[in-house]
């Protein structure tokens, strides 16, 4: 069986995003990119069931910038097969990513589409269930833990009154969640043969797609200064104040 993994770059979680001076959007400017962890632990499923047996290749795909080739190049070090890089400049919407990810499965034809729930950029929480939505597949989302028995997926997903349990039949569309695994740490001998694995270069024109932007951002700003906490002298006090927040 294929796994299709759909891959971002975002700007690493653990630098602080500033906002451009002039409101108009988030400064990238020598700032660290990486893999969207989500996106990480979609890859480190793919390459679990492949070394269990239960899949044969694994296809990394981005849409993005040329530098997006680097986070391809990252989970083809994880262990995927070749990668897809769909060139293009700006940001595409999680439509349009849709869109290009629909024409890319039905040229590969794979078992499995693995996303991550959500990329830690836009926080949309889309593009996975408008890609099951565009192909007409069953879809999982939030994984928590998947097992796959011959044409069906079992997959445990999270959700807000603890863990819900779904089958469906493959071929489908599945989002991970944080706790779904751990992902590896790429070892040298394996980045250096990531180096040699294939990248197919397209354009979102080669799968017919119009990535022109359908929203329009009028303005970015950072979120209010958090104000001090005060001491109160008694519970009474305390209630008082949360009473007067609106927090009872």
């Amino acid at each position: 069986m294929k796994v299709l993994v759909p891959v971002k770059r975002v700007i690493d979680y653990n630098v602080k995003v500033r906002v451009k001076a002039d409101q108009t959007g988030v400064d990238l400017a020598n700032v660290k990119m990486s893999m969207n962890p989500f996106d990480e632990i979609a890859v480190e499923e793919a390459v679990r069931l492949k070394e269990k047996g239960k899949a044969t290749e694994i296809v990394a795909i981005s849409i993005g910038s040329q530098q997006a080739s680097e986070t391809i190049r990252t989970a083809l070090a994880m262990g995927a097969d070749r990668g897809i890089l769909v060139k293009t400049d700006g940001d595409v919407e999680p439509l349009a990513v849709a869109k290009i990810l629909k024409a890319i499965v039905e040229a590969e034809q794979p078992g499995l589409v693995i996303t991550g729930k959500q990329a830690i950029d836009d926080d949309s929480n889309q593009t996975g269930q408008m890609l099951a939505a565009l192909l007409g597949w069953g879809q999982g989302t939030f994984a928590h833990k998947l097992e796959l028995d011959g044409s069906t997926a079992k997959i445990e997903r999270e959700i807000d009154g603890g863990l819900q349990t779904v089958e469906v039949k493959l071929p489908a569309v599945m989002t991970t969640d944080l706790r779904l695994n751990e992902p590896r740490y790429a070892s040298l001998p394996n980045i250096m043969k990531a180096k040699k694995k294939p990248i197919e270069e397209k354009s979102p024109a080669d799968y017919g797609v119009d990535v022109t932007p359908r929203l329009k951002v009028l303005k970015v700003a950072e979120p209010a200064k958090r104000g001090g906490g005060v001491k109160v002298k008694s519970v009474a006090e305390l209630l008082d104040k949360l009473s007067e927040a609106g927090a009872i």
